[in-house]
C-alpha cells in the first residue's frame, strides 16, 4: 500500500520536527560530514517549524497511519522534503515529490525552484532537477525543474 498525502496541521508541529532532526542527523552524513550535518539539524527549533505550518502549505506523508516524512511549498519553491529515517529508501520521498510537482503544476507553476542539502542532490538530479547555480555561502545546491 502507498503512502497518504496530508495536509499538516499545527498538532504535527512536534511529529515533523522529529522527523527533520532524525533525518539530517542519521541520513545526511552519507552525504555531508557529520559535523555539518548536526549544525544544520540544530538550526530549526520546535517553535520554528510551527512557524513553518503557518507560512508554508505542508503535506504529510503517512504510511499505516504513520508520518513517514514531509514536505512544504510555497509558491513556485519546495522550501524542504525530508524521510523519517525507518521509511528512507521506500518511495516516500518521491512520492511527496511527484504529488507537489502536480499540485505545482496544476496552480500554474512552470518551474519548481528548491535549495539541495549536499546529501539531497543527486536525489533531485535522478528526478529530472538540473543544477541551476553554484553552491551558496550556506552549503545549499540551488536547483531547478521545468514542470511544462
Amino acid at each position: 500500500m502507498g503512502a497518504v498525502h496530508r495536509l499538516a496541521t499545527p498538532d504535527d508541529a512536534t511529529g515533523l520536527f522529529e522527523i527533520r532532526r532524525k533525518a539530517i542527523l542519521e541520513l545526511a552524513p552519507q552525504g555531508m560530514p557529520a559535523g555539518e550535518a548536526k549544525a544544520w539539524a540544530t538550526k530549526l527549533t520546535l517553535a520554528g517549524m510551527a512557524q513553518k505550518l503557518r507560512e508554508f502549505e505542508i503535506w504529510v506523508a503517512e504510511l499505516d497511519g504513520v508520518a513517514a516524512g514531509w514536505a512544504a511549498i510555497r509558491g513556485d519553491t519546495l522550501e524542504g522534503l525530508y524521510t523519517a529515517p525507518e521509511f528512507a529508501g521506500r518511495g516516500v520521498g518521491t512520492a511527496l515529490l511527484e504529488m507537489l510537482e502536480r499540485r505545482m503544476r496544476g496552480s500554474g507553476v512552470d518551474a519548481v525552484r528548491a535549495e539541495a542539502s549536499s546529501n539531497a542532490r543527486a536525489f533531485y538530479l535522478r528526478r529530472g532537477y538540473l543544477m541551476s547555480g553554484p553552491q551558496t555561502p550556506k552549503g545549499a545546491w540551488p536547483i531547478a525543474k521545468q514542470l511544462r
